[in-house]
């Protein structure tokens, strides 16, 4: 196939899914992207704890900002062009880097096959979450790495690219020490010279930029990637929204975001070593992998997104073992292995995408219409835990908004619960603290199901407006199964 033939195939699989994954997944995805490039252009919203502590480059939402800023020049900046631009823009970036990854791999129509029907990339490949982007430009800088055998000029453009990621995402560190190793053991040149003339200035280079970007936007001289990593790993403010146990990659994270595709892995992993020297690339590959896992499971708070650049490593191995599987297998054999991946992998993107959790992505566009029709008294007050849904970048109309923060103990302080633990240990009591009897009561109240029998006593002052479907499966007791819209009556 001709790489646009094949770019052209990722494009409509990636564009298919900003339209098909509808639901919700985490709050970063909306929070650190989409709320901050709102926030700059039109100059309302909330900012997280993130973004006053400057724990957060600014350079991936000011790609978005820019979008927003050009679409409200030309006048087409309305709420529904707001949300899916930027989907759209990292659709195109996701195909981009999809390219690469055919072009890097080269076996030809499984390498397609592979990551066309992942369903946890479908799932996240047009998200505007910055691990989407990390993993995007991670395999567009493996397809740049000099690989022994693979005809690929060693001219640092991986370099370039990784300290780039390093700087708008400084865990990035973890996948690119092991294969930063190995260029330097590979590389004709002294380690020292490659070091010295090309990894330092580069990235003092990349780093300069990011510090005067950086500092420019928050007003203030800031270093981002050192505050990240002060507040994630030498203060670990990250356990505090949740830990899982050191097994949990093994266990759970890596085999659910591989689903089906476990099991080629699985199989490759075990041809690769059993011929080493017949597999120098994947066992780097492999070795790199074997690090990054590691690395994560030491730290406490856990999440999947975390190891999505590890799916272009894990795709490579896979890939190159049906390619040459395929080529002794009967035509038969591998018509069966393909239905069977593709089905596999069509559940979860179905049920994940379309189905679970997508209440309150639902909920925001009646929200915007009562916003819209009257902003001046209305008052939406979410009693969910923090961040279960967008808030301004998808309203896009100035209004009242309160919901439940969950800010992390940066003090120390003994006994410390957030202003959202607090409230569920005693709703009403919290609602009589800020929302007395004889107070100005907000004029719209969102909640999830599971938690209207709790809040009765204010709800008899209003009416249900809207209802809208959320999960079959709760992942939390704070969770419901629909979303609830009442409406103050007047």
């Amino acid at each position: 196939m001709k790489n646009l033939d094949v770019f052209l195939i990722f494009l409509a699989i990636r564009i298919a899914s900003v339209f098909l994954v509808q639901t919700y997944f985490v709050p970063d995805e909306y929070w650190q992207s989409l709320e901050v490039a709102h926030n700059l252009v039109y100059k309302y919203g909330y900012l997280t704890w993130e973004w006053s502590k400057g724990i957060r480059s600014y350079i991936p939402p000011l790609i978005i900002a820019f979008l927003y800023k050009i679409l409200n020049l030309v006048g087409l900046d309305t709420a529904e062009v707001l949300i899916f631009s930027p989907r759209i823009l990292q659709a195109v970036i996701s195909s981009f880097s999809d390219l690469h990854f055919y072009k890097w791999s080269g076996t030809k129509k499984w390498a397609v096959f592979c990551l066309a029907t992942s369903w946890f990339w479908f799932y996240t490949a047009s998200r505007t979450l910055i691990n989407t982007l990390e993993c995007s430009l991670t395999t567009i800088a493996l397809s740049l790495f000099p690989w022994p055998g693979k005809n690929i000029e060693d001219n640092s453009k991986f370099i370039w690219v990784a300290a780039f990621l390093f700087v708008i995402r400084p865990t990035c560190a973890i996948v690119w020490i092991p294969l930063c190793i190995c260029h330097l053991l590979i590389n004709k040149e002294d380690s020292f010279s490659v070091i010295i003339q090309r990894y330092v200035p580069i990235g003092l280079s990349v780093l300069c930029v990011s510090i005067t970007i950086d500092s420019l936007a928050y007003g203030r001289f800031l270093i981002t990637p050192y505050e990240f990593l002060k507040f994630n790993l030498f203060q670990d403010i990250g356990a505090f929204y949740g830990v899982q146990p050191w097994h949990w990659y093994l266990s759970t994270g890596f085999p659910a975001i591989l689903g089906i595709q476990f099991l080629p892995f699985f199989m490759a992993c075990l041809v690769v070593l059993k011929n080493r020297s017949n597999h120098p690339n994947e066992l780097v590959i492999l070795g790199t992998m074997v690090f990054t896992l590691a690395v994560y499971s030491v730290l406490p708070h856990k999440e999947f997104r975390f190891i999505l650049p590890l799916l272009p490593l894990v795709f490579y191995v896979s890939s190159r073992f049906l390619s040459s599987w395929s080529r002794k297998a009967s035509t038969a054999g591998v018509w069966v292995v393909a239905a069977v991946i593709f089905f596999g992998n069509a559940m979860p993107a179905w049920y994940l995408g379309m189905v679970h959790q997508r209440g309150t992505l639902d909920v925001m566009k009646p929200l915007r219409e009562i916003a819209q029709k009257d902003p001046n008294n209305t008052h939406f007050l979410f009693l969910m835990p923090c961040h279960s849904t967008p808030l301004y970048s998808h309203l896009h109309v100035n209004v009242t908004t309160r919901f439940l923060t969950c800010l992390p103990n940066f003090n120390n302080v003994e006994g410390y619960i957030d202003e959202a633990d607090h409230f569920y240990f005693s709703p009403i009591k919290w609602l009589r603290q800020y929302y007395p009897p004889n107070g100005v009561l907000p004029s719209h109240i969102i909640i999830f199901d599971n938690l209207e029998p709790f809040v009765k006593d204010i709800l008899t002052r209003y009416k249900l407006l809207h209802q809208f479907f959320h999960t079959d499966v709760p992942l939390s007791s704070r969770i419901g199964k629909n979303v609830l819209v009442f409406e103050k009556v007047l």
